[in-house]
């Protein structure tokens, strides 16, 4: 009995998790076809914490879609970086290793090579949103990148 019960449960959870997935998703494609000016030379300042201080703050939904798009890459655990770069930064290629599951913080380009931080009124609605999925999912609140994705990816 109490295994079907707990095989319940984790139907559920998948479930929750999938619906959350699909809605950061759409999160970030509503993100996209905003009319907010960027202009990223891909110089991968953003990614160099150390450099701008700034590092960003994943809810558990967006730290949930980052944690997939890094699985998909074929690796299993966060390389660690010694010199404070995001460690989804390939440390070969400079490039974010999974760009198009990158985090909300990242698409908004929170660097001033890239123009500077969009305009928290212009995405404050989107924000809100990805705060409700994370505390639909038990997130305290938005966490560091590193820690945020151990938190979800498997051990």
């Amino acid at each position: 009995m109490r295994t079907g019960s707990l095989g319940a449960v984790s139907r559920h959870d998948d479930a929750v998790e999938r619906q959350a997935l699909a809605e950061v998703r759409e999160i970030y494609a509503e993100l996209a076809r905003r009319p907010l000016v960027r202009d990223c030379q891909l110089t991968t300042g953003c990614c160099r914490f150390q450099l701008t201080g700034k590092v960003p703050h994943l809810t558990k939904g967006e730290a949930l879609v980052a944690a997939r798009g890094f699985k998909a890459t074929g690796r299993k655990e966060l390389p660690a970086r010694a010199d404070g770069a995001c460690p989804l930064l390939h440390p070969k290629t400079s490039r974010c290793m999974i760009y198009e599951a990158r985090p909300f913080g990242c698409r908004t380009h929170f660097c001033e090579a890239a123009g500077g931080p969009v305009a928290r009124r212009e995405v404050a609605d989107l924000i809100r949103r990805l705060e409700d999925i994370g505390a639909r999912l038990g997130d305290p609140g938005p966490r560091q990148i590193e820690p945020a994705l151990r938190d979800v990816l498997p051990k």
